[in-house]
């Protein structure tokens, strides 16, 4: 196929792309996409166990975890870092003060 005819099929492909995002957002309105309800979670570390190490655990047990302490803690919406942040005390509750939001480009890679 010559350079011509792949920039012709570059060029169709990307109009019905542009079509089916319109079509979709027209569709679709932001307020309705603003109500859909995600899964927001803190995760302060992880490790890895073997069952029996596992099955040895009782109360009081302390498991270490890989993440160093003062390391900030990661922010997920639905399974997938998107900010990091520090843990904080709002009328005894625990809060997450955001310090960093990972640019969309890096959330998108993770999916």
């Amino acid at each position: 196929m010559s350079s011509d005819d792949d920039k012709k099929q570059e060029a169709n492909s990307s109009s019905l792309v542009s079509e089916d995002v319109t079509t979709f957002e027209s569709l679709v309105g932001a307020d309705v996409l603003q109500s859909v309800p995600v899964v927001l979670s803190v995760e302060v570390g992880r490790t890895q166990l073997k069952i029996r190490d596992l099955l040895r655990l009782k109360q009081g047990s302390v498991i270490e975890l890989e993440r160093n302490a003062g390391e900030p803690l990661d922010l997920l919406v639905n399974n997938t870092v998107v900010a990091q942040g520090e843990v904080v005390l709002v009328n005894d509750r625990y809060g997450v003060r955001l310090t960093r939001i990972l640019p969309a480009e890096d959330r998108v890679e993770k999916l």
